[in-house]
């Protein structure tokens, strides 16, 4: 065979591994990553692109309603506008984690141009509320071979998930409700209608957007009206609404 016929396919497929590393959010090619929670009655809920004075406010209280703590992922420039948003997040019992400063994609930064992204985001986080993040999640979930390590650099694991439903798009909370089922398809196939028992497997880590990354005070409306549509199902059917802290840790025996 001639050796062309050989190199294109083996190219092909090698791009497509790399596609797939880059940004499939189960993809380990790039490093490891959390992308479930360590049991099937733990939902992880996370949120994108805050801290956001017009929305977040509201979802804090929202998430006290049904006892829920969730996982912040904060991009730097609004950490500094808006700290005392930041703290009032932790308070209430919330982790924060590192989205970066300005919302790039990462894919296209050199090495350096990444470790400033992160490193930029980490002190306005830790200037805020006084500790580090441990938690980083890229945007648009896009990685390059050195996003990780340098989240890794600065104490932080990198965060995926299991369920994006595009609650940034323009459409009505009727679009986005259903887009959330899988979420109680998952539920009611490993813990059962109403069951005590002992939840096996592992669980999802839901990423929504309490905030846009072009500016402050985004309209996330749908997305807090979904979760008023759906917080207190999902909790009906079993599930424990934890941080990515909760998620991974491993209970005392």
């Amino acid at each position: 065979m001639h050796p062309v016929l050989i190199a294109v396919p083996t190219a092909l497929a090698a791009g497509a591994v790399v596609a797939y590393g880059t940004a499939h959010p189960r993809a380990q090619l790039f490093g490891r990553t959390i992308c479930s929670t360590n049991s099937a009655r733990k939902l992880a809920l996370t949120f994108d692109d805050g801290p956001n004075p017009s929305i977040t406010p509201k979802l804090l209280d929202l998430l006290d309603r049904y006892n829920a703590k969730a996982t912040f992922f904060l991009i730097g420039r609004y950490v500094r506008e808006c700290p005392e948003l930041v703290q009032e997040t932790v308070a209430r019992g919330h982790e924060v984690g590192n989205h970066t400063e300005l919302h790039p994609n990462l894919l296209w930064l050199n090495p350096t141009k990444v470790r400033v992204e992160l490193r930029l985001c980490h002190d306005a986080i830790r200037g805020a509320v006084g500790t580090p993040p441990k938690w980083f999640r890229p945007p648009f979930g896009i990685r390059n071979p050195w996003v990780i390590p340098a989240a890794r650099e600065l104490g932080s694991r990198t965060v995926m998930w299991t369920l994006l439903p595009g609650d940034w798009k323009e459409r009505p909370v009727e679009w986005l409700v259903p887009r959330l089922q899988p979420i109680a398809g998952h539920a009611k196939r490993n813990l059962g209608n109403g069951s005590n028992r002992a939840a096996a497997g592992t669980g999802d880590v839901l990423c929504l957007h309490d905030g846009g990354h072009r500016e402050l005070n985004s309209d996330r409306s749908r997305t807090l009206a979904a979760l008023q549509y759906w917080l207190p199902r999902w909790r009906d059917l079993g599930l424990e609404f934890v941080t990515i802290g909760d998620a991974v840790s491993i209970p005392a025996p």
